[in-house]
């Protein structure tokens, strides 16, 4: 099965949070407590993906008694592939997709081309993503899906 980590997937659930307050007020900072209080997470967890999400440039963060975080950027600016390569590196379905020479059969394999061509399909999907698109929409502009017959057609 092909998923993000848990903390993949926490990362996104922050930064959507943050994004309502981005749209208040760009300088408005939350703590890692609210957050962890509005998204239903622990408060160890939420500081450890705010650190990375921090690190990679996707958050800003202010220390002391009125400190929290804020995002950086709009999240229409931000993209799913974006996060996903900040907290787990590159996007890739396999490792030779990514790095060359760190897999033993690497000079017999005669799928390695297609998988790349496939690693850059799924890059460019997650890319097309923003964060904005992961908010929740109203019922009427939610199911743009395609029916389940056309996607299996």
């Amino acid at each position: 099965m092909f998923r993000v980590k848990k903390l993949t997937d926490y990362a996104v659930m922050l930064l959507v949070e943050l994004g309502a307050a981005f749209d208040a007020d760009p300088g408005s900072l939350r703590s890692a407590q609210t957050l962890a209080e509005d998204c239903g997470l622990e408060v160890p967890t939420v500081s450890k993906v705010l650190k990375v999400l921090t690190q990679q440039g996707l958050v800003g963060s202010c220390r002391g008694p009125a400190g929290g975080y804020r995002l950086l950027q709009p999240l229409r600016d931000i993209s799913v592939a974006d996060v996903i390569c900040a907290m787990e590196g590159p996007i890739a379905m396999t490792e030779c997709s990514v790095h060359a020479g760190r897999c033993s059969v690497e000079s017999n394999c005669r799928a390695r081309g297609q998988w790349h061509r496939i690693s850059e399909a799924v890059l460019a999907a997650l890319s097309g993503i923003s964060l904005a698109e992961m908010r929740p929409q109203p019922a009427a502009v939610q199911d743009r899906s395609l029916p389940l017959a056309t996607v299996n057609a």
